[in-house]
């Protein structure tokens, strides 16, 4: 983990914290690194409700509630807007959390396919009951694609703190 993302992960443990937030992720292509760098920090217990790694599509299904529809249809798939919305609005759903990222992607090497290319990431973020979702592309090897995912992942939730907040 970089000094960046531990920064990161810091700033958005003492913001929940101080305002009784708690959170909770969703995640694919960053197989729990969003998790791990929360939990790397004191204090992380009074925010992190929980995290769901759902690299199988039967997990995001089984799990977080993502339609068939979503991961059948060719067109959408698991690397989508439609997923990452589900996703993070089923952990929210699963695990109690007033704020949610989820994460899904193609970090590769391999893996990409015309409109999805490696380096394609998308993530969704529920807060209050609300959701959106960013889509972004990182150019670099496996790790540095999970890296950027994580970091990005986490500046979502802070937003999603200033949002519950206002």
């Amino acid at each position: 983990m970089t000094s960046r993302t531990y920064e990161v992960a810091s700033a958005l443990v003492s913001e929940a914290t101080s305002l009784g937030v708690n959170c909770a992720t969703a995640e694919s292509c960053t197989g729990g690194l969003v998790s791990a760098a929360i939990t790397s920090v004191p204090g992380s217990s009074m925010v992190l409700r929980g995290a769901v790694v759902s690299y199988h599509p039967e997990v995001k299904h089984a799990l977080l509630g993502v339609t068939r529809e979503v991961i059948d249809d060719p067109a959408v798939g698991v690397v989508s807007e439609q997923c990452a919305r589900q996703m993070c609005q089923g952990v929210a759903r699963v695990l109690g959390a007033d704020l949610a990222v989820s994460t899904t992607g193609i970090a590769g090497p391999g893996g990409g396919e015309p409109g999805k290319p490696v380096g394609t990431v998308w993530f969704g973020l529920s807060a209050g009951g609300r959701s959106r979702c960013v889509l972004r592309h990182f150019d670099g090897s496996r790790d540095e694609v999970r890296a950027a995912a994580v970091l990005v992942a986490l500046e979502l939730l802070r937003e999603g703190i200033k949002e519950l907040s206002t």
